[in-house]
């Protein structure tokens, strides 16, 4: 059984001793019940972690002590960047989880016209921040060492139009896609991908999105629903060009 994980911001302790931050140590105390003596894991999310062993734990306070360098497992050599519709929270958060789980490197909210959530101002800013806390706990529980960067939600259409001289392969999910992923030329540094809300993009921000050069793909004869189209890309992204190769 894998020791814990706790997310503890750069720079990692360079000292024989550190105190866990708050929140992670009120996980460990309080949450998993851990004691003197058990075996922990740090990380920086920025591909750094450490092995560690919890030396004292009283009330709020939990320190570490053995600090050592551990092997980590690199990140995919292919960057995928998600950009999701927005829709409702529950789904969002369920896709950033799982995204990050399946080594998505950017995840980016946009606005669509069929969108069921709007978010603005200090709203935006504070899902911003919940969702990077879903992507740390998904980091802790699958073993990644690097944060998706998440980005606050854009508006689609101004979103698209900064997107026309990208480099990536850019792909948008249809359900009367012209083609199978499995076509497509094969990138070489990044993919990204464009999912749309549960009602789907409308046909005015389909065609935008094709003029800024994304390729319309079909994954299957069936109609997904928005967080399924949106790990079932992901995921076949890693199969066919990915570290799940």
């Amino acid at each position: 059984m894998s020791a814990p994980r706790f997310y503890c911001p750069a720079p990692l302790p360079l000292s024989t001793n550190f105190e866990l931050p708050a929140q992670a140590a009120h996980h460990a105390s309080r949450v998993l019940r851990m004691r003197l003596g058990d075996a922990v894991q740090i990380f920086d999310g920025i591909g750094n972690a450490l092995d560690a062993t919890i030396n004292e734990i009283s009330g709020k306070r939990v320190i570490l002590g053995n600090l050592q360098t551990c092997m980590v497992q690199p990140e995919a050599g292919l960057r995928i960047v998600l950009a999701q519709a927005m829709c409702s929270s529950d789904k969002m958060d369920w896709i950033v989880q799982k995204a990050t789980e399946l080594g998505v490197s950017e995840i980016l909210p946009v606005q669509a016209q069929r969108s069921v959530a709007k978010l603005s101002g200090t709203r935006a800013e504070k899902r911003t921040e919940h969702w990077r806390s879903v992507a740390i706990s998904a980091c802790e529980q699958c073993g990644r060492n690097t944060l998706p960067l998440i980005h606050a939600p854009q508006e689609l259409e101004s979103w698209l139009m900064s997107m026309r001289a990208a480099s990536s392969a850019k792909f948008i999910l249809l359900p009367g896609g012209a083609t199978q992923l499995r076509t497509q030329t094969k990138p070489t540094l990044s993919v990204t991908l464009l999912i749309g809300p549960e009602g789907g993009f409308t046909p005015d921000e389909a065609n935008v999105a094709q003029q800024m050069d994304f390729s319309p793909i079909l994954l299957g004869p069936r109609v997904l629903r928005t967080e399924t189209a949106a790990l079932a890309a992901v995921s076949a992204v890693q199969t066919l060009w990915g570290d799940f190769a």
